[in-house]
């Protein structure tokens, strides 16, 4: 486990500080787990819900050293051991708790899970206990040892277990806690749903002892003919070849290592990614011990005044926002068949572009919608009032950046890295999302950044772009719900907009909630003509704004929240969807479909 992840764990869930001599170090994470050999931990798992955590704390509130971890089990009549993972409740992985057990609806705090599984192993192998995302914080256990924890709710992580397994039974234990917390990413206040539980798949995942652990191949910035990257080897020695082929534009190229990473260069001419023709090579890195394959495609991405390009042309981004919300049984999305549902939605509304927010959506989204050729907007949960003047929050930030990147290097459709959603104005706020800023650059200057803010002001009849954080990013996002949380609908298409930085703007929100089905005259808050009328002042406001880069519209489908009182129209849900969360079209929907398809070709 890195310094900066045992300070975490240590700050924010106020546990003992010492690693024990059992606990395995947190691994750099794996680049394409779909390339890999792995078993699958997904299905059925034994749970204990623990809202007082007595599974992890003594009465004395002192770590237990025979928590629910351990699994024990009765030896003799006479043993006293108050809890059975296999006489309780079953959970299904991957998935949330709450729309799984009605229980659960509403529940934040501790479950524990439990799988069995087998593992055959090798002399020469490695071991990896992959998680796709946990929410929020898990604290996980390999045949009663402690391996590590993990802080976030929506990345990746993993880690190496190899010296934890034996052939034949194992069994890994994580204690899960979707608790809310102020100093937290995000923190306690959101508009979506705080779905607990292991929430996307977990895979052990078995390498050579020395294997290809990650690598970034891309075109180098400013160019279209020349591709650039690096491949890290895992407990490589100096001077060992790696080689990076690309049969489809008939190139090879072998590179040594230094310091457990090759640097390469090959020149070539690839037809370019873009919506019409997203276009994926196959890239094929091989070792002496190890060798895996991507899909991989070429595209630039970059900022001429108020114009987005991509490969040196502009583009007119028509987007959506999207939640990893599933569609028709609600709960988090689990399936490659339920991001192909989504995205399908998006295509039919006219998009050529998605935001997938508020946090990071599943790899298997990002590289549907890849596929798909749409443009990406991914996202770190940073979102409202978040404690900016708090260290350790920066660091869980940071941490939550990191690993999206890590994860998405490779992906072309990935084109913005947003920092941020509708945070308040201030210094500490502008020092901490300047320097999440600065790191993304560090490690991706390929990309744009960007992040969507909802304060402006007036100055000569004009919505006034003022945010200094303006200055900071490539793209300036907005949100602006003008005639459902500001005037009325019908004086929106008069609204002007001005600003001073001469960067492209994306409308990130815009909007207004309908419940499907009710109608009514389009002064009537919740019906879809009120909705519709919303969107064709919005969209008349959007054709006057000459600095509009794109605009992805609050949102595809409605999704659950637990701020929506509002019982026979909301219960629970956001309805500010075009499509309601049981498939149904809005009129809304028409709308915005006949602007991207009629107005912007």
């Amino acid at each position: 486990m890195s310094y900066l992840k045992i300070t975490l764990a240590i700050l924010l869930l106020g546990v003992s500080a010492t690693l024990s001599a059992q606990e395995v170090k947190n691994a750099d994470l794996l680049q394409n787990i779909e390339s890999r050999d792995k078993i699958s931990l997904n299905g059925t798992w034994e749970i204990i819900i623990d809202p007082l955590e007595n599974g992890y704390y003594s009465h004395r509130y002192q770590p237990r050293r025979n928590g629910y971890f351990k699994d024990d089990q009765m030896k003799s009549p006479s043993d006293l051991v108050e809890y059975n993972f296999d006489t309780d409740l079953q959970l299904l992985v991957p998935g949330d708790w709450n729309t799984q057990l009605e229980k659960l609806y509403y529940y934040e705090g501790t479950v524990w899970y439990k799988k069995d599984f087998s593992y055959e192993g090798g002399a020469n192998e490695l071991a990896y206990l992959y998680f796709e995302a946990v929410n929020y914080e898990a604290t996980v256990y390999v045949n009663g040892e402690k391996v590590g924890s993990h802080i976030g709710g929506y990345t990746p992580f993993q880690f190496e277990v190899s010296s934890l397994l034996k052939k034949g039974d194992n069994f890994v234990v994580v204690k899960v806690d979707n608790k809310r917390k102020r100093e937290a990413i995000p923190t306690i206040n959101t508009d979506w749903w705080n779905y607990g539980g292991i929430t996307r798949s977990v895979h052990l995942i078995t390498t050579p002892k020395q294997h290809i652990a990650d690598y970034s191949v891309q075109l180098e910035k400013g160019s279209t003919t020349n591709i650039k990257g690096w491949v890290e080897v895992k407990n490589a020695k100096d001077g060992e070849s790696v080689t990076v082929s690309i049969p489809g534009l008939k190139k090879s190229v072998t590179a040594k290592t230094s310091g457990g990473k090759a640097s390469f260069s090959i020149k070539a001419k690839p037809k370019l990614w873009s919506p019409k023709n997203p276009k994926l090579y196959e890239v094929k890195l091989s070792t002496a011990s190890d060798e895996i394959s991507d899909l991989i495609g070429f595209r630039t991405i970059e900022t001429s005044g108020s114009k987005i390009l991509l490969n040196g042309e502009t583009i007119f981004m028509k987007g959506i926002s999207i939640h990893e919300e599933a569609p028709f049984k609600t709960g988090r999305v689990t399936s490659p068949e339920e991001c192909r549902i989504l995205l399908g939605w998006a295509k039919e509304l006219g998009c050529n572009f998605i935001r997938l927010a508020h946090y990071p959506h599943s790899e298997t989204m990002v590289r549907e919608a890849e596929k798909m050729g749409f443009l990406v907007w991914s996202e770190i949960p940073v979102y409202w009032t978040v404690l900016f003047d708090n260290e350790p929050t920066y660091a869980n930030a940071q941490n939550q950046l990191t690993e999206m990147i890590s994860r998405d290097k490779n992906r072309a459709a990935v084109v913005l890295w947003s920092v941020a959603n509708e945070t308040p104005e201030g210094e500490p706020r502008l020092h901490f999302l300047s320097n999440l800023a600065k790191h993304a650059r560090a490690l991706d200057n390929t990309r744009l950044i960007t992040a969507a803010l909802d304060t402006q002001g007036f100055r000569d009849g004009s919505k006034f772009i003022e945010d200094p954080l303006g200055e900071v990013v490539d793209v300036i996002g907005i949100n602006n719900y003008c005639g459902w949380y500001s005037v009325d609908p019908a004086d929106c298409g008069m609204i002007k907009w001005a600003t001073d930085y001469n960067k492209p703007m994306i409308m990130s929100e815009v909007g207004g909630g309908a419940l499907y089905g009710m109608h009514g005259d389009k002064t009537e808050r919740w019906t879809e003509e009120y909705q519709a009328d919303v969107y064709k002042n919005n969209i008349e406001m959007m054709r006057n704004i000459d600095f509009l880069a794109g605009a992805s519209p609050w949102i595809l489908m409605d999704f659950r929240s637990a701020r929506r009182h509002l019982r026979r129209i909301q219960g629970d849900f956001n309805r500010k969807g075009l499509i309601s969360e049981q498939g149904m079209r809005k009129q809304a929907f028409f709308i915005l479909q006949d602007y991207y398809l009629n107005e912007n070709k």
